[in-house]
């Protein structure tokens, strides 16, 4: 946020055609079609097998060859992966067991901190940021030695933030953020998503700073809890494509840990990363937003709402994180699943 001291990113990307776009440079190519296809093969695949195995499975990943990875505690579930065409991994933890580690770690809620389990390394990691100080940190990380190797801590110094500034931005009072993806409902009604911390904020968006362009009217947000919103576009603005800059969007999903990813944003542009965890939790300082998708991409103040993806697949909207683009950092996102399902829309 410009007029904040946490990061959650903000920019006007993805499914967005401005009367501006022309002024925007075009982004990089995009992921070779192969490479989408291997992506798009490993979610969904990934997300049949977890709820075949349900309990029983203790998370999974892509591995470097690209071939989905599938975490077990006992033969007769690993028979079951191979069956499914992933590969079965023995571990010591079972999903129900780094539950109840996470569970420990949420009683105890510290600003600036945030944890998530790790599949390949079947642990939960809980990352101290650079804000998390006093005495209930202190009682946290006694809760976190206590599960011994369960829990791997790393201490990051830079600060866990929210931003809200620009990208193709979005002016909504004093502030900017970024559109995700542009959707619609059955009824032929056009929306967009962004994050819920800029949603919060305004109730009128538009295409410029000086409010003159006026977008649309806020639909429906939340946060904390989730970071997500929608906008309702105005019937004056009509040029709303299905796309991320020249990339078109066509569905929507859950991507794997180990899995390539994409975001777009309007102060850093186009950057890729790993997804390391899904279902983090982030306690930023104004509440805790649990189910968030943790990545290795970089992101700035500006790059709030934006849209990760790879290929055509939607993934998630830019929430926060910490680090920037020229030293590197980690950037969670709100699952765009959630606020589909939510508002009975779609990606188009």
């Amino acid at each position: 946020m410009t007029r904040g001291s946490v990061f959650r990113r903000t920019a006007l990307t993805g499914a967005f055609g401005l009367a501006l776009a022309a002024a925007v440079a075009a982004p990089a190519a995009q992921a070779a079609p192969a490479a989408q296809s291997a992506a798009a093969t490993a979610d969904v695949q990934s997300v049949a097998l977890a709820k075949a195995l349900g309990a029983k499975s203790a998370g999974s990943y892509v591995d470097s060859a690209g071939k989905l990875v599938v975490n077990v505690t006992d033969q007769a579930a690993a028979a079951q992966v191979r069956a499914g065409g992933a590969t079965p991994r023995l571990v010591t933890r079972s999903a129900a067991q780094l539950a109840a580690v996470q569970a420990a770690l949420a009683k105890i809620r510290v600003v600036g901190t945030a944890y998530a389990v790790d599949p390949v390394a079947d642990q939960v990691v809980l990352t101290v940021y650079g804000q998390a100080t006093g005495s209930r940190l202190a009682t946290l990380l006694a809760t976190a030695r206590a599960y011994g190797s369960a829990v791997r801590v790393e201490r990051v110094k830079t600060l866990l933030t929210r931003t809200i500034s620009g990208g193709d931005a979005i002016y909504g009072g004093q502030y900017r953020c970024s559109l995700g993806f542009n959707v619609r409902n059955s009824a032929g009604t056009y929306f967009f998503l962004t994050a819920g911390h800029c949603g919060n904020i305004a109730s009128s968006w538009y295409a410029n700073s000086a409010h003159t362009t006026l977008l649309g009217t806020r639909a429906g947000s939340s946060f904390p809890g989730n970071d997500y919103a929608i906008v309702r576009y105005s019937s004056t603005f009509t040029n709303h494509p299905g796309t991320v800059g020249s990339q078109d969007i066509t569905s929507a999903g859950t991507p794997a840990v180990g899995q390539v990813v994409t975001r777009r944003g309007s102060t850093t542009g186009i950057h890729s990363g790993t997804v390391t965890a899904l279902n983090a939790t982030v306690n930023y300082a104004e509440g805790t937003v649990t189910g968030l998708i943790r990545t290795t991409v970089c992101a700035e103040g500006g790059d709030s709402g934006g849209p990760l993806y790879s290929g055509t697949r939607a993934y998630g909207l830019t929430s926060g994180g910490s680090g920037n683009c020229t030293t590197g950092g980690t950037t969670f996102f709100q699952p765009v699943t959630e606020p589909l399902s939510v508002y009975g829309v779609s990606v188009y």
